[in-house]
């Protein structure tokens, strides 16, 4: 199957990004801890040469503990202040302000070897669509700033909030990028939920899960739903037959006793993105090229 979606209004806010990159000092990019490099739009990196960066691993709850250890020295080694945080809970979001301190340190010396005292650091908030970045906001501002859903395009214009005098925020809606090079790349956002499901055969999608959890989570498909692993056919096939037993262990029918393989995929996916199946990462930092040394602003 090809991921790829890229509705029209991603480009109107691909625009205003670019029309107010100038206007601040900081770009605080959350990332899905799941999938961290799947769920960076690289379009970011070429919009924001030059300013300080912070990259949030957020719904860390939801990843792999030890893999959120491994992905934070990932960023740190290519010079990106980086952090594990959970929106939803708060946890991790008190240490924001010291590391926006830390990331902006030269721009703050700047200011005060011009006279310019207290003037706040300004940051853009962005992050694809899905990832949590109104939850994160509402949640570092202590209020309720903005809308939030478990659906992707809730932020649709941007929105200035000043959290203190130190620090003012500037949410952005999420947006993918034009095309996906990497087919893996797209189906990575589609099992968090960053694309639009009513776009995607989800059977299909919840096959090419099954195959990645086979290799990475074996146990974690097999505890939740008490089906053991096919190895007597085909890999597709297989994971057919896999799906096929996750809709009679949930009782997923349609009538005359016939699969809801529909049902069943639509189970998987939920039982993956709320965490039921457990904490799992599905990208390794080891997996990845050595990285080139990013500059922190």
């Amino acid at each position: 199957m090809n991921y790829q979606w890229y509705p029209g209004h991603m480009t109107k806010a691909r625009r205003m990004m670019q029309e107010n990159i100038k206007l601040i000092d900081l770009i605080i990019e959350l990332v899905d801890a799941r999938v961290p490099l799947a769920s960076r739009n690289p379009d970011i990196d070429e919009l924001g040469k030059g300013k300080s960066r912070i990259v949030l691993l957020n719904k860390s709850d939801l990843a792999d503990e030890g893999c959120n250890k491994a992905w934070m020295r990932y960023f740190e080694d290519r010079g990106v202040f980086a952090l594990e945080v959970n929106s939803k809970s708060g946890a991790g979001i008190k240490a924001i302000n010291s590391l926006v301190q830390k990331a902006c340190a030269e721009k703050i010396a700047r200011d005060r070897k011009r006279g310019i005292l207290n003037r706040p650091v300004r940051a853009m908030v962005v992050g694809i669509p899905n990832v949590g970045k109104s939850t994160f906001i509402n949640a570092f501002a202590g209020r309720a700033c903005t809308k939030t859903g478990n659906k992707p395009g809730v932020t649709k214009g941007k929105q200035w909030i000043r959290l203190n005098k130190s620090l003012e925020l500037l949410d952005t809606p999420g947006i993918l990028w034009p095309k996906f090079e990497d087919n893996e790349v797209g189906m990575h956002l589609a099992f968090i939920g960053s694309m639009n499901d009513e776009i995607i055969v989800m059977e299909e999608l919840a096959c090419d899960l099954l195959e990645l959890l086979r290799e990475l989570y074996p146990e974690a498909v097999t505890g939740r739903y008490g089906i053991s692993w096919e190895s007597d056919a085909g890999e597709a096939n297989s994971m057919a037959v896999m799906l096929e037993g996750i809709a009679r262990c949930r009782r997923c029918f349609l009538k005359g006793e016939n699969l809801d393989l529909k049902k069943a995929a639509d189970l998987l996916l939920d039982d993956f993105r709320s965490g039921r199946l457990g904490r799992l990462t599905l990208e390794r930092p080891e997996r990845q090229p050595v990285p080139e040394q990013e500059n922190r602003g």
